[in-house]
């Protein structure tokens, strides 16, 4: 089981804790961290002292560190001979409150999920911001823009008048427009339904007048003497 997250604590322990006692006190039946099959608890019961341990083979817990009262660090490792053991966990004792040592891997573990979750929560974030529109493509929703927006005042844009060129150029552009896409419905009057082009009725183009001959004779003459010109003068004889 995996002990990095539970504690233990005997209060009625705490006054009395110094290098002597620490491991006694480590050696509660109470307390999760204690492995009862371990070489001390064999010593225990032999009533032999510590020094005993360094003869024997197998699990065992020794004082590492000590800085008294506060703190105090226990080992447990695996003892193969009088001179080889291999470490397999360690405890720390603050106040007299018992942690187990986090290993190397379990660090990295823990620091990898976190980094991760960290990772992933901003992208949550982040996409509940991105908004996307067919005509406008992507953009980012922030709540505290949109607030600012409403207590900004807006200011109001002046309209400039367009210039004689603009009017002309859009005038000339529109006509173009007409001439290559004529309209395929007009609407007479306004309010009225658009109807085609086609169903309108051209009115009849009125007839030339009839022309009296004598206004034509008129015509002639006036024509023919713009054309001829002036009579020419001639000399009187005395």
């Amino acid at each position: 089981d995996n002990l990095l997250g539970i504690s233990w604590v005997d209060s009625s322990w705490i006054p009395i804790l110094n290098n002597g006692s620490v491991l006694d006190y480590f050696s509660e039946r109470s307390n999760p961290f204690y492995d009862r099959t371990c070489n001390n608890e064999v010593v225990k019961m032999q009533r032999m002292t510590l020094d005993h341990l360094n003869q024997m083979v197998g699990v065992e817990y020794i004082l590492l560190h000590a800085q008294e009262p506060i703190l105090f660090i226990i080992r447990k490792q695996q003892r193969q001979s009088p001179t080889q053991v291999m470490p397999l966990a360690d405890y720390y004792i603050i106040a007299g409150v018992i942690y187990q040592a986090p290993d190397l891997g379990s660090v990295i573990n823990s620091r990898v999920l976190t980094a991760v979750h960290g990772i992933q929560s901003a992208f949550e974030e982040a996409m509940s911001y991105c908004r996307y529109h067919p005509s406008k493509g992507y953009w980012w929703h922030f709540k505290d823009q949109e607030e600012r927006e409403k207590t900004k005042p807006k200011a109001k844009k002046k309209e400039e008048p367009s210039s004689i060129f603009q009017r002309q150029r859009v005038d000339a552009l529109l006509l173009d427009l007409r001439q290559k896409f004529p309209p395929r419905f007009v609407q007479q009057k306004p309010g009225e339904k658009p109807i085609p082009v086609d169903q309108i009725k051209k009115e009849p183009e009125p007839a030339p007048e009839a022309v009296k001959p004598e206004e034509k004779e008129t015509v002639k003459n006036t024509q023919s003497a713009g054309a001829k010109g002036p009579p020419e003068k001639r000399m009187r004889l005395q």
